[in-house]
Formats: C-alpha cells, sequence, structure tokens
C-alpha cells in the first residue's frame, strides 16, 4: 500500500509528489492520459508541428520550485521574450512594451508616460507582498474569515506595504480592473495594455468587479530571476513537467499512465485509496486530488461522504473560463499592418483586443450569444524563440481567446461546427490586425471549453480550476473549511489549482499542500 496516492499528474500534483516523497513517503501518481503533464503539456498537432497544447507561455513557476526539484538539471531551459508585448490598434499604432516601455506609453499620451513609473513601483510593491502570501499556507477558513478582505489585508506581507499601496490592493480585490486603470491612464491602448491580464481566463468584462485581482494575479511571476517578466521553455510547456517527471522518478515517486480515476474509496470517514475506470484498486493511506475540486466532488466523491456544507458550497462554485485555445501551423511569418517587418515584436506576446471598450463587448457578445463576434486574442509565435517546434522556414502559433461561453444558449453544443465558427471569428480577429495570415496556415488544433474539459478534465473548459474571484481566494479556496488543502474527508487532501493561491504555472499549490500534509504527519492527523 502507498503512504500517498495523487491523482493527476499535471504540475501541480507531480510538485506534490515530489516533495512528499523528498518528505521520507511512498508515492504513487495515476494519470488518466498517455502523456504526462496535465495541461502543461507539448505535442505534435500537425505533421512536423509541436506546440504547447494548452498552457502556453510560462511566467508565474515559482523559482524555489525550479531550485528545489532541480529542473534545469533534468534540462529545463527557460528563455525571457525579446519584448514584452506588442499592441497594435485599430488606426494602425502599436504599443510595443518591454525595453522602452516609457518611449511607447509616450507615443500615446505624456501624462501616461508620466504615471508609468510610478504604477510598475506600486504594483510590483503589491506584487512583492503577494508573492509571501501565495507561499504561505491560509486557515481552514471554518468560521474565523467571514472578513476576507480584512484578513487579507492584515497578514504581515501586506501590512508592510505603505497606506496608499494597501489601498490599490484593496481596490484591486473587491473592484474592477477598468475603474483602477482608469485612475492611473487616458489612453485605451495602454490601459488595453495592461487591463489584458484581467480577463485571461476569467469569463468577465474588465469592468466586472473583482478583475482588478486577476490582473494583479498575472504580474507576480518572474523568469530567470527577472520579476514581472514572461518567457518561454524550449520544447514547449511539456519541458516543465518532463523535467518534473524526471525529478518524481530519481525521488522514486512511480508514476502510472493511463489510470483514469473513477472513485475515491471512503470507508469510516476517511479516504483508503481509489478505483480506476477499469476497476484496478489502488489502496492508500492519504489521497490527492490534482483535479479540480468540482470535478473531484461531483463525479469521485460520492455524496454520501460529503458534509451538507460542502455539497452545497460545490453547488455554487464558479467555474468556466470561457477561454478558446488554438494551435495553428503556419508557412511563414505573419505581418502586422502596424508594423511590418518581422522583428522582436513577433517574439513577445500580441495582444489583439486594442481598448477594453473591445474586451468588454467581447463578454457582452458571449453573455448574449455564447460566442464573441470578436474576440480578445493573445497570440505568440514560440517558434522565433525555438525552432525544434516546427520545419525550417515555418513557425507556429499559439492562440489563446476570450469569450465562448462554457455553454452555449439554446442548448447548442460544442461540436464540430461550433468549434469551427469559433475558430473563424479567432481567425478573422488576427487577419484583422495581420492581412494575410489565413494564407500562411497549413494546419490547425481547436479546442473550445467542452473539448478542454474533456481532454485535460478542466470543467467547463476553466482553466484555473475555478473562478479567480474574492470569494473563491485564499482561506475561501475553494471554499470556506477547505482553504488549508485539508478536505473534511481524512486522508483528503487538494494539492491543484482549486486550492491556494490558485490558477496558472506556478506549482505553489502542489508545493504548498505537500507542506501542509508533512506537516500533519509530524503530528499525527494527517
Amino acid at each position: 500500500m502507498d503512504d500517498a496516492l495523487v491523482i493527476g499528474a499535471g504540475h501541480n500534483g507531480l510538485v506534490c509528489a515530489w516533495a512528499l516523497a523528498r518528505g521520507g513517503l511512498r508515492v504513487r501518481v495515476l494519470e488518466r492520459r498517455a502523456v504526462v503533464g496535465g495541461a502543461c503539456v507539448t505535442e505534435e498537432f500537425h505533421p512536423g508541428f509541436r506546440n504547447s497544447t494548452a498552457s502556453y507561455t510560462v511566467s508565474l513557476l515559482a523559482p524555489e520550485i525550479i531550485r528545489e526539484m532541480g529542473l534545469a538539471r533534468h534540462g529545463l531551459r527557460l528563455l525571457l521574450r525579446p519584448e514584452a508585448n506588442f499592441l497594435p490598434t485599430e488606426d494602425g499604432r502599436f504599443l510595443l512594451a518591454g525595453t522602452r516601455t516609457a518611449a511607447e506609453v509616450a507615443k500615446f499620451s505624456a501624462r501616461d508616460a508620466a504615471a508609468l513609473p510610478r504604477y510598475m513601483a506600486s504594483l510590483e510593491r503589491i506584487a512583492t507582498a503577494l508573492r509571501g502570501l501565495a507561499r504561505r499556507l491560509p486557515p481552514a477558513g471554518r468560521g474565523d474569515v467571514a472578513d476576507l478582505p480584512g484578513l487579507l489585508l492584515a497578514t504581515r506581507e501586506v501590512r508592510a506595504l505603505p497606506l496608499a499601496d494597501r489601498q490599490a490592493l484593496l481596490r484591486l480585490l473587491a473592484g474592477s480592473a477598468t475603474e483602477f486603470l482608469e485612475g492611473w491612464f487616458e489612453s485605451e491602448p495602454v490601459r488595453a495594455l495592461f487591463g489584458f491580464d484581467s480577463v485571461v481566463g476569467t469569463w468577465a468584462s474588465p469592468s466586472t468587479p473583482g478583475t482588478g485581482y486577476v490582473l494583479l494575479h498575472h504580474v507576480f511571476g518572474e523568469v530567470n530571476g527577472v520579476r514581472g517578466a514572461w518567457g518561454h521553455a524550449v520544447g514547449g510547456m511539456g519541458a516543465i513537467t518532463r523535467a518534473m517527471e524526471a525529478a518524481c522518478t530519481a525521488a522514486g515517486v512511480t508514476i502510472v499512465r493511463e489510470a483514469p480515476v473513477a472513485r475515491v474509496l471512503v470507508a469510516g470517514g476517511r479516504a483508503r485509496g481509489v478505483e480506476t475506470e477499469d476497476g484496478r484498486l489502488f489502496p492508500a493511506s492519504l489521497v490527492v486530488a490534482n483535479v479540480g475540486p468540482k470535478l473531484l466532488f461531483s463525479r469521485m466523491v460520492a455524496p454520501e461522504h460529503q458534509p451538507d456544507w460542502l455539497q452545497e458550497g460545490m453547488r455554487s462554485f464558479r467555474t468556466g473560463s470561457a477561454s478558446f485555445r488554438m494551435n495553428v501551423a503556419l508557412s511563414g511569418l505573419p505581418r502586422f499592418a502596424a508594423l511590418p517587418e518581422p522583428g522582436p515584436h513577433l517574439a513577445s506576446g500580441i495582444i489583439l483586443g486594442p481598448s477594453l471598450g473591445w474586451m468588454d463587448r467581447a463578454w457582452r457578445q458571449s453573455v448574449e450569444t455564447g460566442m464573441a463576434r470578436r474576440p480578445i486574442v493573445d497570440m505568440l509565435i514560440p517558434s522565433m524563440l525555438d525552432d525544434s517546434l516546427a520545419p525550417p522556414g515555418c513557425h507556429v502559433a499559439s492562440l489563446f481567446a476570450q469569450h465562448f461561453a462554457p455553454r452555449l444558449p439554446g442548448g447548442r453544443p460544442w461540436d464540430d461546427a461550433a468549434r469551427a465558427e469559433a475558430a473563424d471569428r479567432v481567425l478573422d480577429v488576427v487577419e484583422r490586425f495581420a492581412p494575410g495570415f489565413r494564407r500562411l496556415v497549413v494546419g490547425q488544433l481547436a479546442l473550445s471549453p467542452a473539448d478542454l474539459e474533456e481532454r485535460f478534465g478542466l470543467v467547463d473548459g476553466d482553466i484555473f480550476h475555478g473562478a479567480m474571484r474574492l470569494d473563491q481566494l485564499w482561506a475561501a479556496r475553494p471554499l470556506l473549511g477547505l482553504g488549508s488543502y485539508r478536505t473534511p474527508i481524512a486522508g483528503l487532501w487538494l494539492c491543484g489549482a482549486g486550492a491556494h493561491p490558485g490558477g496558472g504555472v506556478t506549482g505553489l499549490p502542489g508545493r504548498n499542500a505537500a507542506r501542509a500534509i508533512l506537516a500533519a504527519r509530524r503530528l499525527g492527523r494527517a
């Protein structure tokens, strides 16, 4: 019998398994697919073309995890983007943020350029506080955190901030990205440049309360020691989980592929192991779930083992990020009307959503009809930095688009026709800014919210395992009473993105969960 059994070999599950094994436990990981990595994988999607299938860029991966697991020793190599983000406008202008952001912002507004250093400094101070909070184990949240914003503001990391930054953090937690950015900048392209982060993986308008936090969540990462930067894993995002798998194997972890878990075995109020869909039984002293909480409690744990408050909470737990993901094989490089010649902008993040109004309309259209007519598109061309992904002279593009409803209105299924319609709308937006893009396309893989659920187990296609909103953060992630990674079923723990600190390829939920489990075992309370 194993000491610990981890459900799901995504990055958080691998981090947790490694840490538990290093803590002296016999650990087994069960993965439903034939490939390890969950949504953090690299796969061939067209003959000769490989790309990161779902998650597609790196920043939030904790540097201590890279160091502790020896991921560089196991082959992981991260590259910085030469520029951060390229945002073309509809009138043929552009912003290229990165090495000369201030000068680029000044093209649109001298006032905004003057405000930029203060904005960046305040955001970095707040992000530093959140980096500390992300690594702390939150309280369980059983009746002691009714004032969740107050609890966050009372933590030592936040108390150390200047008063103005604490006020800004409160606005970000409770308010909208639009309100926050309008307090800093007057230019629409500048607001859009920073506001895009507020709707990534979030079915909301930037004017929706709570999107301020989503903006903040995307700025507390780093790449190769450069804070706030984004980059590329050579070989795609699967290089991260391949290195993690190697570290786990070296630590003695057993990984079983093609072992989809059907149910958690519970007896006497305690998790005793799992049963797979083909009837195999895997007994274990502890079960650690790297699947989303909605999936765990709606499909893997029988209702009779769940208290009423847990079942009620899971019924109202919000999932659905309204994300549509495409990988595109290209015969050459696209040319953007605003900056047609090849250059470092093609190796940056390319934001196709030139105003907060564009982003708001995309959300409203998705609520009304299920699909944005002009989606927000984040485009990367990783083959600009990594020629191993495509044949010579060719390229791959990652297209991450918002907003597409997890469930289409009128009972319409996310079938082949709906997927094709959504993909056309995404390509229409790219074509609008880069005329001739469609002629370059030689192959593509499109994943609807339903495809993301079927392929990766992301309920409602939610890339974060649950909405990143104030009532589902910190000690309330996923619910009050589950904030410390422990569930009310003895021996059943959470370690995925549905637990604190949430989504993105961070590894921190897995690392934090392992710390909590090992501490509980030392006290005989696991």
